[in-house]
């Protein structure tokens, strides 16, 4: 499958259906799921998930070599905005992979897709997350206090804060 774009040690493209072992490496890891809104995945599961992400236009996969280390979520919100998100393999955090493969997507985004405002809603505890979204020169606009409903307990709600950055911020960051 053609990249969409490269770094310097990653591409960048669309799923295939063919990515669901890898997939399955993020998704069946109860660690990297633990702040994702869905429930961990069994490995059979991720066969249909990949076909589904195949078909989507919101999700994108972060290949390094020939394997998918991560999955990165991009959906329109109106006005120009859009919203972030990333989930990668556990055994490949802690390199800059999430660091380089989300900086390039907020660059492609701005300059080849026209896109105004990337926003990212995290949950507060998400520390690793909030860091990456500091790192990428995003800035904390908003706390936004029980937001959603926890998976584990439907009756517990965790704040979120909300991170963005307009496209002209981040050319002054480059």
């Amino acid at each position: 499958m053609e990249a969409i774009f490269t770094t310097e040690r990653l591409s960048v493209r669309k799923f295939s259906p063919e990515d669901h072992s890898d997939l399955a490496d993020i998704l069946t890891d109860p660690e990297v799921t633990f702040f994702e809104p869905y429930h961990t995945f069994t490995r059979e599961a991720c066969v249909e998930e990949a076909a589904k992400l195949a078909e989507s236009d919101e999700f994108f996969a972060v290949v390094l070599g020939e394997k998918v280390i991560g999955k990165i979520y991009f959906a329109r919100k109106g006005a120009g905005t859009y919203e972030i998100g990333y989930t990668f393999n556990a055994a490949y955090q802690g390199h800059g992979y999430a660091t380089e493969s989300i900086r390039s997507f907020m660059k492609y985004a701005f300059s080849e897709l026209g896109v105004r405002r990337i926003i990212a809603e995290i949950d507060t505890r998400n520390v690793k997350s909030v860091n990456l979204a500091e790192r990428l020169g995003m800035r904390r606009e908003a706390l936004h206090r029980e937001l959603f409903p926890r998976k584990d307990d439907r009756n517990t709600f965790s704040d979120f804060y909300i991170y963005a950055v307009l496209s002209k911020e981040l050319e002054e960051e480059i």
